[in-house]
């Protein structure tokens, strides 16, 4: 049998990989109180395997970061210790973990901010009601448009939590989060200081962060998940090509270890599901390309696709890595699934983010 393109070995950085399928961040709200629990043990060894790359949910970085109940942070000392056997028994067998460290911003309400005040953002204004997955309405807080002398307070937060995660043993992390967006892209971003208006200064407060990680643990050790095509949570961009294209040769100049890309198509489908339409066509636009060109390390698309999908893009040269969510969710061995071209466990939507321990969590069958 001809080796397929996503089961061959690819050289990232210090990390000798096996494989090219990634375990993308998926957010499972099962971390009681912030604190990743001893389930996730559990969770996280059964998608590990030798040489293959995960990277952990939606990590929070501060008391000010949540958008979600019960999704783990990592600016406390319990937070730290709470993630260390996680990561011990992902190392155990072989896999390479990375946290991915991250801030809702706007994207939150008021029962999740400390003493119940306005999350903070680029801007004042609110996210309007967002309709989710089976009807219900989310109405998110009135934000606190942020200072420009508070902003060096937050990138320094980024910094304290990649410190974080390197003592809780992760291999190094990933920068992403809604509130890098809300700067990033126009649509949200009203400032008129110098981090806002022009792209550069819209990009600013972002680089500012990477600038920040990398000088605490090195730019071997990051890596940066960027969703330029994305609208989620009233979140665009008017040119979104340009801002995937600036940031990527922004990074450049750092020599981070890895951009992680979300396909355009992502933003369609996440519409569809929040409607209730959970029919997903296969055609993915190739419109990470030009990005993917110019990116000097490690390159890495995320954006529904399958097996037949994800070996394209890879023996094609598009990307270096791909990222799997739902599919990976509910499949363990998804890449034992991929080598034996084995049929697949159907994942169950309902159960992504509901808080049992088990039940939609680890209770996914192997092939055995």
């Amino acid at each position: 049998m001809d080796t397929l393109p996503l089961l061959t070995p690819h050289k990232m950085g210090k990390f000798d990989l096996s494989h090219r399928i990634v375990l993308a961040p998926l957010t499972r709200t099962r971390s009681y109180g912030n604190v990743p629990q001893p389930h996730a043990i559990l969770y996280y060894s059964q998608r590990a395997t030798k040489g293959g790359l995960l990277i952990a949910e939606a990590t929070g970085l501060s008391d000010t970061a949540q958008g979600y109940p019960d999704t783990p942070g990592i600016w406390t000392k319990k937070q730290v210790e709470a993630w260390k056997p996680i990561v011990d028994a992902v190392h155990k067998k072989g896999g390479v973990f990375f946290c991915q460290i991250w801030h809702a911003g706007r994207a939150s309400t008021y029962d999740l901010q400390p003493n119940g005040q306005a999350p903070i953002s680029s801007t004042d204004k609110p996210v309007t009601p967002q309709t989710m997955p089976g009807g219900y309405v989310m109405t998110y807080a009135n934000p606190r448009r942020l200072g420009t002398c508070e902003i060096p307070h937050v990138v320094n937060d980024y910094r304290v939590a990649a410190k974080n995660a390197i003592e809780a043993g992760f291999d190094g992390v990933e920068i992403h989060g809604y509130l890098l967006e809300q700067f990033m892209m126009d649509n949200a971003n009203d400032r008129t200081d110098e981090y806002g208006g022009s792209l550069e200064n819209r990009c600013r407060f972002a680089l500012e962060i990477v600038e920040a990680v990398i000088d605490e643990i090195g730019a071997d050790r990051v890596g940066m998940r960027l969703s330029p095509f994305a609208d989620y949570v009233d979140c665009w961009d008017s040119n979104p090509e340009a801002l995937g294209l600036y940031v990527v040769q922004s990074l450049n100049k750092y020599n981070i270890l890895y951009c992680h890309m979300v396909e355009p198509r992502m933003a369609f489908m996440e519409r569809k599901h929040r409607m209730g339409f959970v029919d997903e066509k296969r055609q993915i636009p190739r419109k990470l390309f030009s990005m993917r060109k110019i990116f000097t390390g490690t390159f890495i698309a995320a954006g529904g696709y399958d097996r037949e999908e994800g070996n394209k893009v890879v023996g094609e040269g598009y990307t270096d890595l791909v990222a799997y969510g739902r599919m990976f969710l509910a499949n363990p061995d998804l890449p034992k699934r991929f080598e034996l071209n084995a049929p697949l466990n159907k994942y169950n939507r309902l159960t992504f983010t509901i808080p049992d321990p088990v039940v939609g969590y680890t209770d996914y069958p192997f092939l055995e």
